[in-house]
């Protein structure tokens, strides 16, 4: 018979130690911490909205009231990622927001739309969200025709194709005004900007990375004894409310405006793909297949029910990956706990009224920043694409410059039909598209060429 094994009466189990990622912290610095992350990324995610709304014919109301669905939105889309089930979410500290990269085709694919454009656009939304779903399981083998120079083209121009948004801001929004482009407009946005970069400058620690907020907050403080705002937005707004399914109407689908929005979809989990791995890196839980994968999942189903509140795409906050970077916070737990309170702000009009406060000279002065932040990081990521060869400087001088088009000629389409009009009036989508059909042209199929002639040429021994 077997003997029966031993064990030391003094043996003690020791409890497997937890990684920071799965650290829960005490209640206090959770919420702390958390709201830390609300703060970095709220101007982000109301900016979208702020952007969209008044372009498509959206009234002041109805804006702050797509304001507070994207935060709420952002919320559930930031759980998603956090907390995560079955098969669902990267379990890291990822904050998921609205995305920058759909408001440029967002306004066009609500041009001349009326009071469709806001449904249209969520159709849009939902149809390339759940395609990302299905798709993610398989990008990882795409994510090789999405390199640097692909990528860092097509955020280069979302930032650049944002700007404008902030120089009309900056002149006083409304064309019509008497007092659009006055120098009193554009006195206030420079100083805005003048205070960011102040800030910017002497602020340390979490107050700098908050600096774009600050100077909201202070540039709105001068200007009100300069009659420059009111509080009427917030007087009007309710206390508590919950973001109405399909406020705007059932979701309607357009061919031309769902491929539009697949491009932008694409390039979400481009950029999420990336933010996953460096994030992997900063928090010690290198990211692998599955991680990836389930960060994706994440994104692509938090942007496919999004429009069920009134919210638009989302993806990954990368300000926010700086933030656990910095403060060597790691818990994916004080991250959900900002979520959280970002769904809290989205059941409380109130608070999303509260940016219609601030005069868009000032959200202009500000938006330089912010928007040309959005195209720093593009240029940072072209610094990494090889340059030094031909092939991927000529790759990013036709695809900025196609890109640009709509920018700098915007009737340069005019000719077209109205459902190309969609995608080409958007630089972003035209410059993804021209950028990634170069790459292959150049770095995929003209390669396997020169090998082959390469290995011909070599001398038999």
């Amino acid at each position: 018979m077997a003997a029966t094994p031993r064990f030391r009466k003094d043996a003690v189990a020791v409890p497997e130690e937890k990684h920071p990622v799965d650290e829960t912290l005490p209640p206090l610095k959770m919420f702390t911490s958390g709201l830390q992350h609300v703060a970095a990324m709220y101007a982000g995610v109301v900016a979208p909205p702020m952007i969209v709304g008044p372009a498509v014919g959206l009234s002041a109301t109805e804006t702050a009231f797509l304001m507070g669905a994207s935060l709420f939105t952002a919320g559930l889309a930031t759980l998603l990622q956090t907390l995560g089930f079955w098969k669902i979410g990267a379990k890291l500290p990822f904050v998921n927001g609205v995305s920058f990269a759909g408001v440029t085709p967002m306004i066009a694919i609500g041009k001349g739309e009326g009071e469709n454009a806001i449904p249209i656009i969520f159709g849009a939304i939902i149809v390339a969200g759940l395609v990302g779903f299905i798709a993610a399981p398989y990008f990882g083998k795409l994510v090789r025709f999405f390199p640097p120079v692909v990528t860092g083209t097509v955020i280069t121009l979302i930032g650049v194709s944002l700007l404008p948004v902030a120089f009309n801001w900056s002149q006083g929004g409304n064309r019509a005004a008497a007092d659009y482009g006055s120098m009193k407009n554009i006195g206030m946005a420079a100083l805005t900007l003048a205070i960011v970069l102040v800030m910017r400058k002497f602020l340390r620690g979490f107050l700098q990375q908050i600096s774009i907020l600050l100077g909201l907050v202070a540039g709105t403080l001068i200007a009100l004894p300069l009659g420059m705002t009111s509080f009427d937005a917030v007087k009007n707004a309710s206390v508590v409310g919950f973001p109405t399914p399909f406020h705007f109407g059932a979701p309607q689908f357009q061919v031309a405006a769902i491929v539009s929005m697949c491009i932008v979809m694409l390039v979400c989990m481009t950029e999420s793909t990336a933010d996953i791995l460096a994030l992997g890196k900063i928090v010690g839980r290198p990211a692998d297949a599955r991680t990836i994968e389930g960060g994706l999942r994440a994104d692509t189903l938090g942007s496919a029910l999004s429009p069920l509140f009134n919210g638009f795409m989302c993806s990954a906050f990368a300000q926010n990956i700086g933030l656990v970077a910095m403060t060597k916070v790691r818990s994916r737990f004080v991250v959900a706990a900002g979520g959280g309170i970002l769904i809290l702000l989205g059941l409380c009009p109130m608070a999303a009224s509260v940016i219609g406060v601030v005069p868009l000279p000032v959200l202009g002065g500000a938006g330089v920043v912010l928007f040309g932040s959005v195209a720093a990081s593009g240029i940072q990521t072209l610094a990494g694409a090889a340059m030094e060869k031909g092939e991927n400087a000529l790759i990013v001088a036709a695809s900025v410059g196609i890109g640009l088009i709509p920018i700098a000629a915007p009737e340069f389409y005019h000719a077209f039909p109205k459902d190309l009009l969609v995608v080409l009036d958007s630089g972003i989508s035209t410059g993804c598209v021209v950028a990634i059909l170069l790459n292959l042209a150049f770095n995929h199929l003209g390669a396997k060429r020169d090998a082959a002639a390469e290995a011909a040429a070599e001398p038999a021994f």
